[in-house]
């Protein structure tokens, strides 16, 4: 029998899902997943990666995913639509809110901060917007998030997105399942296929918590459509990792060349034979520079 662990925080109306993973002692670690997925979605080994390197590690459900706050649906429209249109009904400043009102919760005066697509702009968001609250940045596979709307969009490659317009699958568990795996499959580099057996736990996770993630269009919609108009990324003062996979089948590389380029200081790290996922063989990698990383800004922490 599964243990619910759920915890929520809340930003106004909103309520967000999250989930302490361990580690309880260590640095304090704020997970943050990308479109369409919850939290159950972080590869379970990669956590034991962070946990064994030192931190204490939380991920929770932004907005709109997961077990957090459905937003009454307007807007409207296919998420790859969104990309090209302003308006969702928030913007970038609020899922930076909804970060730090989980920091809030957790007792966390500030945490290194870890996110991986469109978790990873939030992530940049949520440096920006609260800077006192966050003591390192880590984006993966995301694109810079002061760029226009059609900027944006240049990183996407046209034909993964064709690809996830065109599935269809029945409305159902089985239905489900396979979404689930044609998404990973997708996302994956050749030399890092999808472990579909990790998919499928990873799916009937979310659906013994009743998420259907990949099912809903207008929340992706809006989560996509949010957009940011606050600070640039130049204005980023803490140390910053730059993670991009190599053979990013879904965002190009080059989202994340530009987005080191423009955070003072930031490393950048193209992960060989990765693509829009985080396949065992770069847990090693991407556990040690997140640890890396840390101690950089705790030591700059401590020599303030």
């Amino acid at each position: 029998m599964e243990v619910d662990m759920v915890e929520r925080a809340r930003n106004g109306a909103v309520e967000l899902a999250y989930e302490d993973l361990g580690g309880a002692g260590g640095a304090p670690l704020l997970l943050a997943m990308g479109l369409g997925t919850s939290r159950f979605w972080w590869p379970d080994g990669l956590v034991t990666e962070l946990i064994a390197h030192g931190f204490h590690v939380v991920s929770y459900d932004e907005r709109d995913s997961g077990e957090s706050t459905r937003l009454p649906q307007a807007g409207g429209g296919h998420p790859v639509v969104s990309l090209f249109r302003r308006g969702a009904g928030y913007t970038g400043a609020d899922l930076a809110d909804d970060a730090a009102a989980v920091l809030d919760a957790l007792g966390w005066r500030s945490a290194h901060v870890f996110g991986h697509s469109m978790g990873g702009a939030v992530a940049q968001a949520l440096a920006l917007r609260h800077p006192t609250r966050v003591r390192s940045l880590t984006s993966s596979a995301a694109p810079p998030i002061d760029v226009s709307a059609l900027r944006r969009a240049r990183y996407v490659r046209a034909r993964t997105l064709l690809a996830f317009v065109r599935m269809r699958f029945p409305d159902d568990a089985d239905g489900d399942l396979a979404l689930g795996l044609a998404v990973a499959r997708a996302l994956a580099s050749p030399a890092n296929p999808a472990d579909e057996a990790a998919v499928r736990e990873m799916v009937e996770r979310d659906r013994r918590h009743g998420i259907r993630g990949f099912r809903d269009q207008q929340a992706q919609s809006r989560q996509t459509a949010a957009r940011w108009d606050g600070a640039p990324l130049r204005d980023v003062r803490v140390p910053t990792l730059v993670l991009h996979g190599a053979d990013d089948p879904l965002i190009r590389p080059a989202a994340g060349r530009d987005t080191a380029a423009a955070i003072p200081g930031a490393r950048l790290v193209l992960l060989p034979g990765v693509g829009h996922d985080l396949p065992p063989s770069s847990w090693p990698t991407v556990a040690a520079e997140v640890r890396a990383l840390a101690d950089r800004a705790d030591g700059a922490g401590r020599a303030a």
